[in-house]
């Protein structure tokens, strides 16, 4: 049975914020486990939204590591210039993982991001993506890199990626935390748990208060 809140989380393998915001991320999770829906989606980057060279790439490291406090530094030797902002293959792979793990096994995202963004390794490769991913789960690979080039899944990445912007949003990480009684809150950009924290406690609250009425007078009248 789907719990009543479900709070979908729209990544970008590549996005040095939903690196930052995963802590966040796992702590939801383990918190509310039982009570929440919890999903990610991807949403890609548009080209233009990538840095255009490493020291540009480095600078935006810099900046968010000294904004979040990091003991580490994120590495730019993913970046490469030839590719133009193109950088959809760790994102198919990610969600082609979906067909071999389940829902709610994340390890060949986070595995990609970490590949990524602590070591350089430049995963807008499809076959270095697809060996990170395989590594870190033990998948075939052959099977892997098949399923990420197919069509369902690049266009379960292209419908995702289109509910992302046709909620009007332009940052990742972003959160929709919707529930069955219809109440929704959006939040595009932030990285820590706190704000997501109130949102869900209030809508686990008026869900409470909801269920309790139904049961001691049912649902409304006819007329």
């Amino acid at each position: 049975m789907s719990a009543p809140i479900t709070c979908t989380y729209y990544i970008e393998v590549l996005s040095s914020w939903c690196h930052w915001a995963q802590p966040a991320w796992s702590e939801l999770r383990e918190r509310y486990a039982g009570q929440v829906d919890f999903r990610w989606q991807v949403a890609l980057m548009r080209p233009e939204d990538f840095p255009v060279s490493a020291t540009q790439c480095d600078w935006f490291y810099q900046r968010s590591g000294t904004h979040v406090a990091s003991p580490y530094m994120l590495n730019s030797g993913w970046f490469e210039a030839d590719r133009a902002g193109h950088y959809e293959a760790p994102n198919w792979v990610a969600e082609a993982g979906r067909d071999f793990l389940g829902e709610d096994d994340e390890r060949i995202r986070l595995a990609l991001s970490e590949a990524a963004m602590r070591d350089g390794r430049k995963i807008g490769d499809m076959v270095t993506a697809v060996e990170v991913a395989a590594t870190a789960t033990n998948l075939d690979s052959a099977q892997l890199r098949a399923a990420a080039e197919s069509d369902v899944v690049q266009a379960r990445v292209a419908a995702s990626t289109q509910r992302f912007f046709d909620h009007q949003l332009s940052q990742r990480p972003s959160f929709i935390v919707e529930s069955d009684i219809g109440d929704k809150a959006i939040f595009s950009g932030l990285w820590k748990s706190a704000p997501l924290i109130a949102s869900l406690e209030n809508m686990l609250e008026d869900q409470a208060r909801y269920s309790a009425h139904k049961t001691h007078f049912g649902g409304p009248p006819e007329s």
